[in-house]
């Protein structure tokens, strides 16, 4: 069985790492064959991939289902082992081995070894699918994080830093908006958390499992308040009916029992966070579905 390495994934690293990212994907088949023999390896089926990572579905010599997770050693992806370790399966997956010089991870394969993967993403029912997530990020986040990952505190002040200048740019509305946003997250920035975060909790990052009902997957491991781990739940599978973000935004923060005025200003960070990077992607407006939730936030007397 040959190792292929999908078209989408070679776009977005030459797109998001330029030649660094154009260096990993030619190198891919070799590291990828390299990890096999390593660790003793048996490919099953085709490659898997997400946004930046390839992933092989694989058998040890136990005979035992795991998947080869391959990706560019990265900032966003450098603190997922150690986030790992700490649940060590509590709410994740697990694992199983890992090479500190390149990143390359085998991990506990969460679903059937002879089905694709499940998302909660394809859950019928949106309101049972935030209820899963909830009480997945409730123990994700109840873990302190260890030493040595970024922290929100460092994030939130360079938040703050760029945005004046990304205001600028933007039409009226949009700039007091994120003049908002950014007015709340000063009144929680001396206090940033301690807890260990995913930061990319989303429906397609929760599998269907053999040995929990659902587990999650790629984390971007970060040391802060829960409250910043909670926007992902209320735009996918987005409902614009502002009820409904008030309804996610409740039980989100009574499964994880948080403040819900600390937890709405962390939201708002997380708010500022994706419009910034998506001003840096060349985007001239705020996501509508964002300001929606925002909006709806600012509004309710908490």
């Amino acid at each position: 069985m040959t190792i292929h390495v999908p078209d989408e994934l070679a776009a977005t690293q030459a797109k998001y790492n330029g030649a660094a990212g154009r260096a990993f994907i030619a190198a891919l088949p070799s590291l990828a064959e390299a990890y096999l023999a390593r660790w003793d390896l048996r490919l099953t089926g085709p490659s898997m991939h997400g946004v930046a990572s390839l992933v092989l579905p694989v058998r040890r010599s136990d005979d035992t289902a795991a998947v080869l997770k391959l990706h560019l050693l990265d900032e966003e992806s450098e603190g997922e082992p150690a986030g790992l370790r700490v649940w060590d399966g509590d709410g994740s997956v697990r694992l199983l081995e890992h090479d500190p010089d390149t990143g390359t991870m085998l991990l506990e394969r969460a679903g059937p070894a002879t089905a694709a993967p499940t998302h909660l993403s394809t859950h019928p029912d949106p309101r049972e699918a935030v209820t899963i997530l909830a009480d997945l990020l409730a123990r994700l986040t109840a873990h302190p994080a260890p030493p040595g990952l970024r922290t929100l505190s460092d994030i939130a002040t360079r938040m703050l830093a760029d945005t004046p200048s990304a205001a600028a740019r933007l039409p009226a509305p949009d700039a007091r908006l994120l003049a908002d946003c950014a007015a709340a997250v000063r009144e929680v920035l001396p206090e940033p958390g301690d807890r260990l975060l995913h930061w990319d909790l989303h429906y397609d990052n929760i599998l269907a499992a053999e040995r929990e009902p659902w587990l999650a997957i790629d984390p971007k491991p970060l040391a802060g308040d829960p409250g910043f781990d909670l926007l992902p739940a209320l735009t996918d599978l987005w409902d614009p009916d502002p009820a409904e973000t008030l309804w996610r935004f409740d039980l989100l923060t009574d499964r994880l029992a948080l403040d819900r005025a600390r937890a709405r200003a962390w939201t708002l960070a997380r708010v500022l966070q994706n419009a910034l990077w998506d001003m840096e992607d060349g985007e001239a407006t705020l996501n509508p579905d964002q300001v929606s939730i925002a909006r709806t936030l600012l509004s309710r007397t908490l």
